[in-house]
Order: C-alpha cells, then sequence, then structure tokens
C-alpha cells in the first residue's frame, strides 16, 4: 500500500510518496498545473504498482482539477481540510515548512488516519459548495442595492418609507420605476395613481393610499434638487434588484436539485430551511471525517475559547471563528430562527436569557447545540424527531 500526499498551489503542486511503514519512496515530485503534469503524476502512480491513496488539502479551488483527474483515473482520493493537517503537522517535532515537507505531512497523515474514506458524494458537495457561496455573495449585493434604495430616498423623499410596510414590495417598486422625487409624486393624477396602487397591490390599496402618498409629498422635507442625479442611480439599483433576485430564484433551483441527490435529513431539524441547510451541508463535507460533535463544533469556529493563566480564569469567552465563516452565518441564522419556532431551543433561549446571558452568547450556545443534532442525524442517516 502506498500514500501520497499532494501540497497544493495556484501553479505548482508537489507530490510525495510513503509506503505502509512511512518510508520515503523515491523523491519529492514536483507538478505543473496542467496537461503535461497532471500525466507526469499518474505515471509515478502507475509505477507504484500497488494500491494507492491520495491525498490533497483542499486549498482555495486549486485541488479541483487534479482532484477530478484521479476520481476518473479510479484512484482513491481523501480530501482534507487545511486545518487538520496544520494541527497534525504541529504535533510533530520536525518543524521544517516547505512545499515538499507539507506533502509529507499530508501522506503520513492518511498513512495513519486509515478511517479516512473517500467520499462518492464529494462532487455533488462540492458542486453544493459552489452554488452556496455563490448565492450568498448575491445576497449581499441585494443587501447592498436595498441599502442604496434607502440612502436615496432618505435624501430625496424620506416620507416614503412610512407608506409601506417594506419599500421593496411589487407595488413600491413599480411606483419608484415612474417616480422619485415628491413633485413627481404631487403632480399624479389621483385617479391614475390609485388605478396603479389597485392594479399593483391586487386591491389591497386604493384611494386611500393615493390620497396619503399625495399628502406626504406635498408636505415633504426632501432635496427636490438632487432629484434628476439620483433618478438616473434609482433606475440602475431597481433593474439591479430584479436581476439579481432572477438570479437567486435560478440558482435555489439548481442548489434543490443537487440537495434531491444527497442523502440528507438535515431540513427535518426546526430551524434549517433548504438554502441554510444546503450550506451546512456543503461547508461539512463528509461528516464521517469528524469523529465527535466537539471536533466539528471546533471546525466550524463556534467553540468557546477561554482565557486562563495561573489561578486567574477569564470570566468571558468568545468564540474561536475557525474554519469555515460561510458554516458560521448558516449556523447563526439557524440558531436564530429556531429560538423562535424549536420548542425546546426556544425554552432555552428564554430561560437564558431570563438569566441575564446576552442575546449573542445564548445563540452561539444554540449554535452548538445544533451541531450536534446535524453531527447525529448525519452520521446515523435518519431525520430528526422533534421533542417537545
Amino acid at each position: 500500500m502506498h500514500y501520497v500526499g499532494i501540497d497544493i498551489a495556484k501553479r505548482k503542486h508537489v507530490a510525495f510518496t510513503l509506503d505502509s511503514e512511512g518510508t520515503r519512496v523515491g523523491k519529492a515530485l514536483d507538478i505543473a498545473n496542467d496537461r503535461n503534469g497532471f500525466d507526469k503524476l499518474l505515471t509515478h502512480l502507475g509505477e507504484l504498482e500497488t494500491e494507492v491513496t491520495v491525498g490533497l488539502e483542499a486549498t482555495g479551488h486549486y485541488w479541483l482539477a487534479l482532484y477530478n483527474l484521479l476520481v476518473e483515473a479510479d484512484y482513491q482520493v481523501i480530501v482534507l481540510n487545511p486545518l487538520q493537517v496544520q494541527a497534525y503537522r504541529k504535533s510533530g517535532i520536525r518543524k521544517r515548512k516547505d512545499d515538499r515537507y507539507d506533502a509529507f505531512w499530508v501522506a503520513d497523515y492518511i498513512r495513519i488516519s486509515r478511517h479516512l474514506l473517500s467520499s462518492s458524494t464529494l462532487p455533488d458537495l462540492v458542486q453544493l459548495r459552489e452554488l452556496t457561496r455563490f448565492r450568498g455573495g448575491l445576497g449581499h449585493q441585494i443587501g447592498d442595492c436595498k441599502r442604496k434604495v434607502i440612502g436615496i430616498l432618505d435624501r430625496v423623499f424620506p416620507e416614503y418609507e412610512t407608506l409601506f410596510s417594506n419599500v421593496f414590495i411589487e407595488t413600491s417598486r413599480r411606483l419608484l420605476a415612474e417616480a422619485l422625487t415628491p413633485e413627481e409624486f404631487a403632480d399624479f393624477d389621483l385617479s391614475e395613481l390609485s388605478q396603479k396602487l389597485q392594479e399593483t397591490s391586487r386591491g389591497r390599496h386604493g384611494r386611500a393610499k393615493a390620497l396619503e402618498i399625495r399628502t406626504l409629498a406635498t408636505h415633504s422635507v426632501g432635496v427636490g434638487f438632487l432629484g434628476d442625479a439620483l433618478r438616473v442611480q434609482m433606475t440602475c439599483l431597481l433593474e439591479q434588484l430584479a436581476l439579481l433576485e432572477r438570479q437567486v430564484d435560478e440558482l435555489d433551483a439548481e442548489i434543490e436539485a443537487v440537495m434531491a441527490r444527497l442523502p440528507q435529513h438535515i431540513t427535518s431539524i426546526p430551524g434549517i430551511g433548504p438554502v441554510t441547510g444546503a450550506t451546512i451541508l456543503a461547508e461539512i463535507g463528509d461528516v464521517h471525517r469528524f469523529a465527535s460533535p466537539e471536533k466539528l463544533v471546533a471546525f466550524a469556529g463556534i467553540d468557546p475559547v477561554v482565557y486562563q493563566t495561573g489561578e486567574f480564569r477569564a470570566a468571558n469567552t468568545r468564540m474561536s471563528k475557525r474554519g469555515s465563516p460561510y458554516l458560521r452565518h448558516a449556523l447563526w441564522q439557524a440558531a436564530f430562527a429556531a429560538s423562535r419556532f424549536d420548542p425546546q431551543l426556544r425554552d432555552f433561549y428564554q430561560r437564558k436569557r431570563a438569566e441575564g446571558k446576552a442575546h449573542g452568547t445564548v445563540l452561539g450556545a444554540i449554535c452548538r447545540k445544533l451541531l450536534h443534532r446535524i453531527f447525529i442525524i448525519l452520521k446515523e442517516d435518519r431525520p430528526y424527531v422533534i421533542r417537545n
């Protein structure tokens, strides 16, 4: 049995081979990140003439092409989180740091950790991670667009926000596409405005709302001379917003299709919806690489860091915030929802808040509880059962 560790980089990878006893086999191999380099690696693996396990770190996106090549060539490939290898490297005596030693540590780690398995679901999980991370980026862009729209209204028609429960409902967007300044709203024919409101709101608004708009527009304190400059910006922002939201819908459909191919029950946990669940699954990857829920909590970076020296122990703790920020964000969203809709966690939240614990502190604790649940249902491949 041979174990090949590969240190991943953008331009050039390095491979290091060990036998089952931990003895080096040949020299470290430099692999260019191109077809010639990949052929060189396949030739090296073929010359080993025994069963081969290849380990590589999931460094950025640079590992994907090599992973795809090795899987298509029917090699067993184990993808490691860089934090796993870093922790193992620190446990060793040799502290030298270069690409060849990094590749050695990867090879040695998969050699001694023979319980590690290559996951058949990894391609789907990688797809899911690409989709959910891109969706998260679009979500940030949507939020940025909305903040800019509010900023424009604050300057030109600050009273407008009071007219609707949400400035971005369809009725409001249609109005803002036609008018922006208080003068433009005041110049609307009352009957025409009433009809527009009735059509776009499906009968919920009509003449009364039209009168309210006219009244606010007439007495507005907005800065009128900015209208021409801000109208162009508002048009662009509303168009961007509509495009981004359509793209999010398309991504959600693709995420749903990938989730349907995965054996998972994560959305059976209260507080975890389809998109949040997809993000959590994608960022965790193969749950079997974690020996315990505590390991998963540490991987997510929501384990508490306690400062202690001598007899002094700090009264306050904080999250370590190692690992994936995407995973922490998704868990935080799930914890907030669970604190409202899960009977057990709602009671826990209310009890801890009554004891004087801060909102964020209690949500952090709920995040850890959720991860314990996630660990169990993924390991046991079963849905979560709600207990009152």
